[in-house]
C-alpha cells in the first residue's frame, strides 16, 4: 500500500479515473459554452474570429482567442465541431490537467527546497501530486468546455517560474551557499522572469484577467527591494516579465488595431456584442445586495433574454419600508414591467438602475463598499462548488432536506468539508513553511499577495462565480502538501 501512495503513477491513474467519471457521468453545459464553440467553428471554417449576428458573420472582440483557438484545433484534428466535439475537447482538459498536477507538484517540492530544512522533498511532491490529482473542484471542471483547465495550467505554471525569481531576489540581498546543481543567480535570473511573463501573456489569452499573478509578484518583490535600495533590480523585473508578458498578446492587439481602431491587448472589461449597452447602472445596483452566484439567476443572467419578476429578488435588494413613497420595490418593479415588454433593456431603464444605486450606496457605503465585497469573497471561497453537478444544492432545512432529498444534502455538505479541508490544508502548510526558514518567506508573501488580489479582483465582478477563483487551488495544494514536509533538519542551515 504505501508503495502504491508513493508512486507518481499511481496519483496520475486515479486522477484520470476521477477526471473520466466527470467527463463520462456529468458531462456539463455552460452558458459560455456555445459562444466559445461558434467563436472556434467560424474561425476554423470561416476563418472569421467572429458570431453570426442578423444574418452575417461580424467581427467581435468578446473573449480572448486562445480557447477558441485551442477549440479550432481540436476541431481540426477531430474532423468535427461543437456539440459532437465536446468529449474530444474535455479529453484533451485532461490531459492539460493532469500535466497541471505534475506542475503543482514541483511547485510544492520547489518551495521546500527553497526553505532549505531538509524535509522530505519527494514526500511533498507526492502528497501534493496526490491532492492535486484528487482535488474534485478542479477535475469536474474538465468535464466543461469552459477556459478554466487551461488558464489554472497556465497560472500554476507563471506561479512556479515567480517563486523562482522571489527566491534569486532574496539570494541577492541575502547571499547564501547553493548547491551545485541549484546554479547560478544570474542565469536563473535571465530564465525565470521572461518566462514567467511569458506564461502569464499565455494566461491571458485564455483569461484576460492572468497578469494578475505578476502584479503580486512586482508588489511582494518591491516590499523587498525597495528596502534595501534595489530599485534597478525591481524594474527590470518588471520590464522583463511585462515584456515576456507581451509577446503572446501582440497579434491579439495588432487584429483589434485594424479591425476596431484601437489598440487592445486584453478584452473590453464589459463585454457586450454590437448593438447592446454596457448596463453600468443595473450593475452598479445589483453591486448593493448581490453575493451569491445563486442571485445570478434572478438578474443578471436573464437580461435581455428572459422576463424578469420582481418578487423572486431577494428582500435585501429593497431598502425601503413597504409602504414609503419612495418604496425601492415598487420602483424596480415599474423599471422591470417596462423591460419585460420587450426584453431589452433601454438606457433609461439601466440610468433608473443606477440612480437607486446611487441612494443605496449613499445611505449605506459600508454595505456597498465592504460588507457586499466581503461575503462575495468569504462566497467564493467556501461554497460546495456543485455548480456542474446534478445538485440543488439545498441543504436547510436540515430535516426536511434530509427527509426530501438525502442524497442531495449530504453530497452538498461533504463537497463543502472538501472546500474547507483544501483551504484549511493551505493555511497549515503556509504557517509551517513561514517557520521553516526567513529564505522562503518572499515566495509565501507572493503566494499570499497573489490569493488576496484575485480574490479582491473577483469581488467586484458583476457575476462573482465560485469557478473564478480555482486558479487560486495550486496555491493550496502546494502550500498543504507542506504539512506532510516532516520535521526540519537541525543539519541544514539558511
Amino acid at each position: 500500500m504505501k508503495r502504491i501512495f508513493s508512486s507518481p503513477v499511481f496519483a496520475l491513474a486515479a486522477g484520470l479515473c476521477l477526471r473520466l467519471f466527470f467527463v463520462l457521468k456529468f458531462p456539463a453545459d455552460s452558458g459560455d459554452s456555445p459562444l466559445y464553440e461558434e467563436l472556434a467553428a467560424n474561425w476554423l471554417k470561416h476563418h472569421i474570429y467572429g458570431l453570426e449576428l442578423h444574418g452575417a458573420l461580424a467581427l467581435v472582440d468578446v473573449r480572448m482567442p486562445g480557447y477558441p483557438a485551442l477549440l479550432a484545433l481540436i476541431y481540426a484534428l477531430a474532423g468535427r465541431t461543437g456539440e459532437a466535439a465536446r468529449l474530444w475537447v474535455m479529453l484533451a482538459q485532461i490531459g492539460v490537467d493532469l500535466l497541471s498536477c505534475l506542475v503543482i507538484a514541483a511547485l510544492a517540492a520547489g518551495l521546500l527546497i527553497l526553505a532549505n530544512k531538509g524535509g522530505s522533498v519527494k514526500r511533498v511532491f507526492t502528497a501534493a501530486l496526490w491532492l492535486a490529482a484528487l482535488c474534485p473542484f478542479t477535475a469536474n471542471y474538465t468535464a466543461v468546455v469552459l477556459t478554466e483547465t487551461i488558464a489554472t495550467f497556465w497560472t500554476v505554471v507563471a506561479l512556479l517560474f515567480l517563486i523562482g525569481v522571489a527566491a534569486n531576489s532574496k539570494d541577492l540581498l541575502f547571499p547564501r551557499p547553493r548547491r551545485r546543481w541549484e546554479g547560478n543567480w544570474s542565469e536563473d535570473f535571465r530564465f525565470f522572469v521572461p518566462s514567467a511573463g511569458l506564461a502569464a501573456g499565455l494566461g491571458a489569452l485564455f483569461r484576460p484577467e492572468t497578469p494578475l499573478v505578476l502584479l503580486a509578484a512586482w508588489i511582494s518583490n518591491a516590499f523587498l527591494l525597495l528596502r534595501h535600495g534595489k530599485a534597478k533590480h525591481l524594474l527590470r523585473v518588471i520590464f522583463f516579465t511585462t515584456l515576456g508578458c507581451l509577446l503572446p498578446l501582440v497579434p491579439w492587439a495588432i487584429r483589434n488595431a485594424l479591425t476596431f481602431h484601437e489598440v487592445q491587448f486584453l478584452t473590453p472589461k464589459y463585454s457586450t456584442l454590437p448593438g447592446e449597452i454596457v448596463p453600468r447602472g443595473l450593475m452598479a445596483w445589483e453591486s448593493t445586495w448581490l453575493f451569491r452566484v445563486k442571485d445570478c439567476y434572478l438578474v443578471p443572467w436573464k437580461v435581455n433574454e428572459e422576463p424578469i419578476d420582481v418578487d423572486t429578488i431577494p428582500a435585501r435588494a429593497f431598502d425601503s419600508p413597504p409602504n414609503s413613497a419612495t418604496n425601492e420595490k415598487q420602483r424596480v418593479a415599474a423599471i422591470l414591467e417596462q423591460y419585460n415588454e420587450d426584453l431589452t433593456l433601454t438606457q433609461e431603464e439601466d440610468d433608473a438602475f443606477g440612480q437607486i444605486a446611487r441612494e443605496r450606496a449613499a445611505r449605506h457605503p459600508l454595505r456597498t463598499y465592504l460588507w457586499i465585497p466581503a461575503a462575495r469573497a468569504v462566497v467564493l471561497w467556501f461554497s460546495p462548488r456543485i455548480e456542474l453537478l446534478p445538485i440543488s444544492g439545498n441543504v436547510f432545512p436540515l430535516g426536511e432536506m434530509r427527509d426530501k432529498d438525502p442524497e442531495d444534502q449530504g453530497f452538498t455538505v461533504l463537497l463543502f468539508l472538501l472546500n474547507i479541508l483544501y483551504v484549511g490544508l493551505g493555511l497549515l502548510g503556509a504557517l509551517k513553511l513561514w517557520r521553516f526558514s526567513a529564505v522562503v518567506q518572499p515566495a509565501l508573501v507572493f503566494l499570499i499577495i497573489f490569493i488576496v488580489l484575485r480574490t479582491a479582483f473577483l469581488t467586484t465582478l458583476e457575476t462573482p462565480e465560485p469557478r473564478y477563483v480555482l486558479v487560486c487551488f495550486p496555491v493550496l495544494i502546494a502550500l498543504g502538501a507542506q504539512f506532510f514536509a516532516g520535521k526540519p533538519s537541525p543539519t541544514f542551515s539558511n
